[in-house]
């Protein structure tokens, strides 16, 4: 009799666990998907979901969950350009120092590459594969050029440059980079907001509205089917590679 009522309480306690367990697990199924709902209703809150690429909707995920407002955020801008065509920026935040521009970059392997240089260099397999892409500060460098031309405001408000690596990759060799701009892997671009709003004065911003209607104009232009056809055609007709006969 004593051994079936330790079998009947073991069977209670299995029970009792396997309850408790389903339980958890629900909850967490639950608390899982409350969170990417949240996350999807913060990334609406200043762009779409099928905008831009996964590394640049995270960093304006990263961006509002750190107590920047939505306002402030400016996501995909196809700038227009005095020549008709546009430029396209990957984010714009506005803070009391100035405008931070980001150029994001998804790349894997060791990143080698100086701020004077044309091209710089990702190497894979330990250094048996090596691949060139554009350097990003000049890239970042045009993009803020053709801002400054929007207006007078934009000419001499204070522009920052910061080239954002998502992906698991390693900046091993990155120098010459001129002031102004900064070089961040994805898990330290906080500091570097954070250290271009501390060590920087406030920015004086003559036309607040002038700089919203701008930067939302861009970003308007980015949802124009015509408009991204006609800058992605401008640059495969750049990169020329249809006039490369080998």
């Amino acid at each position: 009799m004593e051994s079936i009522i330790i079998i009947f309480f073991g069977i209670i306690v299995v029970l009792l666990v396997v309850s408790r367990s389903r339980t958890n697990q629900r909850n967490r199924k639950w608390q899982w998907e409350e969170t990417i709902s949240h996350n999807r209703e913060l990334i609406e809150s200043v762009t779409q979901l099928e905008r831009g690429t996964w590394s640049e909707r995270d960093l304006v995920l990263e961006l509002l969950k750190n107590d920047f407002k939505p306002g402030a955020i400016f996501h995909d801008l196809y700038l227009k350009k005095s020549n008709g065509g546009h430029t396209q920026i990957d984010l714009v935040l506005a803070t009391s120092a100035g405008l931070i521009v980001f150029e994001v970059k998804d790349y894997s392997g060791w990143i080698f590459g100086k701020g004077n240089q044309s091209q710089w260099t990702q190497v894979l397999a330990y250094g048996r594969d090596k691949y060139r892409f554009y350097n990003p500060v000049l890239q970042n460098k045009n993009h803020i050029a053709e801002l400054r031309k929007q207006s007078r405001q934009f000419a001499k408000l204070p522009i920052f440059s910061v080239i954002v690596f998502y992906g698991n990759c390693e900046l091993r060799d990155i120098s010459f980079i001129p002031h102004g701009t900064y070089i961040t892997t994805a898990r330290r671009v906080l500091d570097v907001v954070e250290t271009i709003i501390n060590d920087n004065p406030p920015a004086s911003y003559t036309d607040k509205h002038e700089i919203m209607r701008i930067l939302k104009q861009a970003v308007e232009n980015g949802a124009t089917p015509e408009i991204q056809e006609q800058h992605a055609a401008s640059v495969q007709d750049m990169i020329g590679k249809d006039r490369v006969f080998d």
